[in-house]
């Protein structure tokens, strides 16, 4: 069962040293994540609206790329008025993000509940392009993670784990990043709400980038399964940033990615993304050039009515991100 916390426990400072000092292999690894609760927790907090989510429902899913602006990045959402939005890459505690709950202070902006969960503990202040916006020397939680926003409260919930092994930590089973050294490890936040047609589960979910289309392909078959198992029979709504594409040479041609035809052989269609690249070059993003399509809705036993690319540029055409936000209409009925 996953843990639902008001307030996610911080790694001791006897923790943290254990976690730097400790050998960097998957094994080493799966048992430090054991032993830091937040890993296995789900942040819930916010003021919910309604009681129930109309039939025609608003989605946004969105990598805010640490969300160095949460309030600016929510009224830039607000023309499209979502009931509930899909965040990745959402920090909280973090020194380039001025220390600050950044989803918290979405869901307060819009008036909504949220649920956060950590994708990963820092054990640094990030890739050499964010420091810049470090005005800490330390980061005072060091979490990073995935998080779901919505005009009501979930009436269940569940963190989903999809890899264990350490891809940024460890080095015997894949080269870690040592400019990101990180616990933890690529996850989704399973949410069901209820909506005037009945309850609908939505999924915030990321997938690897520094991998192959394989390892995709088995994180998303995992995440389908757990849905499965959670919400059997329901209406389902994945959205996120799946990297497809990602550490694909030369093109980063994200139609070579299998995990499209694995969910459509479950009872899924990917009809409410609109067409078009999602990335652009932003005021951290270490790869300014490249343009990729990574962030898609996959949708189970409903339907959209309309979608669209909103370009992350606010109105002074300062991006809020390395990635557009990805809106869709669903009817539930």
């Amino acid at each position: 069962m996953t843990q639902i916390v008001e307030k996610l426990p911080s790694v001791t400072a006897e923790m943290q040293a254990r976690i730097k000092s400790a050998p960097r292999t998957a094994a080493s690894h799966r048992a430090l994540m054991a032993e830091v609760p937040a890993m296995n927790a789900l942040q819930a907090g916010g003021t919910a609206q309604r009681t129930s989510l109309p039939a025609s429902v608003s989605v946004v899913t969105w990598n805010v790329e640490r969300c160095l602006f949460p309030e600016d990045t929510a009224v830039h959402m607000e023309r499209f008025a979502p009931q509930v939005v899909l965040l990745s890459e959402v920090d909280h505690g973090m020194a380039r993000t001025g220390q600050r709950h950044t989803t918290e202070a979405m869901a307060e902006a819009m008036g909504m509940t949220y649920l956060f969960g950590v994708e990963f503990h820092e054990l640094d202040l990030g890739g050499p392009t964010e420091q810049a916006f470090c005005k800490d020397d330390f980061n005072s939680l060091g979490w990073h993670g995935n998080a779901i926003l919505s005009a009501v409260k979930p009436e269940r919930v569940r963190l989903i784990r999809l890899d264990d092994h350490g891809h940024w930590y460890s080095s015997d089973e894949v080269p870690a990043d040592p400019e990101q050294p990180r616990l933890g490890g690529r996850m989704a936040i399973v949410a069901v709400l209820p909506t005037d047609a009945g309850p609908v589960c939505f999924v915030s979910t990321h997938l690897e980038s520094n991998a192959d289309a394989a390892h995709r392909h088995a994180q998303f078959e995992l995440l389908l399964d757990a849905v499965d198992d959670f919400a059997p029979d329901m209406p389902v709504v994945i959205g996120g940033d799946l990297n497809t594409g990602n550490h694909l040479p030369p093109d980063f041609d994200w139609k070579r990615e299998t995990l499209f035809d694995l969910a459509r052989s479950r009872g899924y269609d990917w009809s409410a993304t609109p067409d078009g690249m999602t990335t652009r070059a932003s005021l951290i993003t270490p790869h300014p050039d490249r343009v990729m399509k990574l962030d898609w809705f996959c949708i189970r036993g409903l339907r959209s009515t309309d979608s669209a690319l909103v370009p992350s540029l606010d109105s002074n055409d300062r991006p809020l991100s390395d990635h557009d936000a990805v809106w869709a209409q669903f009817d539930l009925s």
